[in-house]
This record gives structure tokens, C-alpha cells and sequence, in this order.
């Protein structure tokens, strides 16, 4: 049985499931994450009330595999989760490739 420590006591739990919608060009290449992140869910979120949380953003990656920008399309709730899902999915890595490949994802939050 695993160990707990107390951080991860401390820290809220959460879910986020991503879901990867089609790239957005047929010249896109490989957008498979080679490495990734998952978000936590906010504090922001918890003050607010908020259990749960949908994003939607859109990814743009350089020709090395990394994330150059990270556009917010939809959030519901509005604004509470943003900033989580940009700084996590700055974090990802994917398959060189093609300079300004870009995808959209879906980032579901529950508490």
C-alpha cells in the first residue's frame, strides 16, 4: 500500500481529464505529448465555491516540441481555471515537427 505524506494531504484532490480534439491541420504532424503535466485545481476555484470546471484552449508548438502559446477558447466557470490550464499545458512537450503545429484540448476539472 502507498505511502501518503502530508502534502499530498494538504493538497485538494482533483481529477483533470483531457481530451484531445483533432489537430487543427492536416500538415500538423505528430501531436501526441511526449511529456505532460497535469494541473491541480485552483485555490481560486475552491474560494469561489466551484467543484468542478471545463476549458477549452488551444495549443500552438514550435518546430523543438515546445509549447510557444496557450489560447483560452471557453471556460465555464469564466476565469477560475485559466490560469491553471495555461501554466500546465506551457509545461507540455511533444515531437519535433513542424513550426506552429497547433491543437485544441479539452481540461475538465472535479474536486
Amino acid at each position: 500500500m502507498p505511502t501518503i505524506t502530508r502534502q499530498q494531504l494538504a493538497r485538494p484532490v482533483m481529477a483533470a481529464i483531457f481530451a484531445m480534439t483533432a489537430a487543427v491541420a492536416a500538415h500538423a504532424g505528430d501531436l501526441t505529448p511526449v511529456s505532460r503535466v497535469d494541473p491541480e485545481f485552483p485555490r481560486e476555484a475552491i474560494s469561489a465555491g466551484a467543484d468542478s470546471g471545463k476549458v477549452k484552449a488551444r495549443m500552438t508548438i514550435d518546430a523543438s516540441g515546445e509549447v510557444t502559446r496557450v489560447e483560452i477558447i471557453e471556460a465555464n466557470p469564466r476565469r477560475l481555471f485559466d490560469r491553471a490550464v495555461v501554466k500546465t499545458l506551457s509545461q507540455w512537450k511533444f515531437s519535433p515537427g513542424a513550426d506552429g503545429r497547433s491543437m485544441e484540448i479539452d481540461v475538465n476539472f472535479r474536486r
